[in-house]
C-alpha cells in the first residue's frame, strides 16, 4: 500500500477578474497530494491543467485542479499542466516516458535523476530545474526526508531518434 506524503498540501492561489474587470483572488486552497498507485513512497497532486493552447483559462469559472486531463494522466492533450510530485525517502519512481516537455523545479528535499542508461544526477537545491524533452528517466529521493517537486507538463510531439517517433513508457 501506498503511503501518504508527509509534507503539506501547496497552496495554490487562483487570480480572476470580477464581473467589473477588477483583478480579484478567485481561490487560495490547498491541494493535496494522493498515493500515485501502489508506488511506495510516491504522491502528486494536479495543480492546473490547460487546453487547448492557447488556454481559455482567462474566461472561464472552472476549477483547472478539477478538470480531465484524460490519455496517460500526466499529459493535457494539446494543452499543458502543473503538477507537483511528494517522494519519500528511498522511494522511486518507475522508469517512465512522456510526449511531452517538463519543466521541473526542486522546491524541497533533493532528487536523483536517473536515465534509461543508469546515469545519475543529483539534483539537491531547491530552485534547481530538470528540463525533460521525451527522455526516459525515473526520480529517486536519496534524503532523509520527503521531497517536493513542481513540473509544468506540455504536451508535444513524440522524441524521434533516427526518424522513428520513441513510444511513450508508462508504469503499469
Amino acid at each position: 500500500m501506498a503511503s501518504s506524503s508527509t509534507l503539506p498540501d501547496l497552496r495554490r492561489v487562483v487570480t480572476a477578474h470580477d464581473a467589473e474587470g477588477n483583478a480579484i483572488v478567485e481561490s487560495d486552497v490547498g491541494i493535496p497530494s494522493q498515493p500515485m498507485g501502489d508506488y511506495e513512497g510516491l504522491a502528486v497532486g494536479t495543480v492546473w491543467a490547460s487546453a487547448p493552447i492557447p488556454a481559455k483559462d482567462n474566461n472561464l469559472p472552472e476549477d483547472g485542479a478539477k478538470r480531465y486531463v484524460g490519455g496517460n494522466g500526466l499529459v493535457v492533450p494539446n494543452g499543458a499542466g502543473l503538477r507537483y510530485t511528494d517522494l519519500g525517502p528511498g522511494a522511486i519512481t518507475p522508469m517512465h516516458r512522456t510526449s511531452s516537455v517538463d519543466y521541473n523545479v526542486l522546491i524541497q528535499g533533493e532528487l536523483t535523476l536517473i536515465m534509461e542508461d543508469g546515469s545519475e544526477t543529483h539534483v539537491k537545491n531547491p530552485g534547481d530545474v530538470v528540463i525533460q524533452k521525451g527522455t526516459n528517466h525515473a526520480w529517486c529521493n536519496p534524503g532523509k526526508n520527503w521531497s517536493r517537486w513542481v513540473t509544468v507538463i506540455i504536451d508535444a510531439e513524440p522524441a524521434t531518434v533516427k526518424g522513428e517517433a520513441l513510444a511513450e513508457v508508462m508504469p503499469a
